[in-house]
């Protein structure tokens, strides 16, 4: 018999991180349901990556670990359109995905970090990312700003840094399903410095050496 909690479920085309603030905007039919639905219960749905497949119209594949949301704040528009404000809470496992009625729903159970991220590695990791955004920024590249965002609390930074990161969406899926906070740093750390290499090539340009 399968395990979890049922949560509806917006599978999209990016990774949502614990911490994160992520608008929405829904136009397809089943997702206003959703939308009208979230206004009456707790106002919580599940965000997972689209591993193949397009946000529209279904028959998608799905990645299994994702991210509880609360919505922050929301909005009908007169044509039925919805504008929602989503933060993250916390990573979620799919262990069943429920027929989609009118919209995917999932039982989930919750993924849960058991050791605290290590300042130093913290702080490498932040290093590399700083990197990879001051390079992404003289290519012209629109960035987040980490300064005035950063928690002093080494969980809650290290998913800003991975929020803030300049990095493609399989990438930062492997952070969210990083088995342990401190692999998590290690990655995003790694990750961060691939970019910051990829776009030191990219500034040298193809006539360096």
């Amino acid at each position: 018999m399968s395990s979890g909690l049922p949560l509806p479920m917006f599978p999209l085309g990016m990774v949502a991180f614990p911490g994160s603030i992520v608008p929405l905007h829904i136009f397809e039919d089943r997702y206003r349901q959703l939308a009208r639905d979230l206004q009456t219960g707790e106002g919580r749905f599940g965000v997972v990556l689209i591993t193949r497949g397009s946000e529209v119209g279904g028959g998608d594949e799905r990645s299994s670990v994702g991210t509880r949301m609360r919505v922050g704040a929301a909005e009908e528009f007169d044509d039925g359109r919805w504008a929602l404000v989503a933060i993250g809470e916390d990573r979620v496992r799919v262990t069943t995905w429920l027929p989609d009625d009118p919209y995917p729903l999932a039982l989930v159970e919750p993924v849960t970090d058991y050791d605290e991220p290590e300042p130093e590695a913290v702080g490498a990791a932040e290093r590399a990312v700083r990197r990879a955004l001051e390079r992404a920024t003289r290519l012209g590249h629109d960035v987040v700003e980490l300064d005035p965002q950063l928690s002093m609390d080494p969980s809650r930074r290290l998913w800003q840094l991975a929020a803030a990161a300049p990095l493609g969406p399989t990438d930062r899926q492997r952070i969210l399903e990083a088995a342990s906070a401190a692999s998590r740093a290690d990655l995003i750390g790694m990750l961060a410095l691939d970019a910051a290499e990829l776009f030191g090539l990219q500034l040298r340009g193809p006539d360096s050496d």
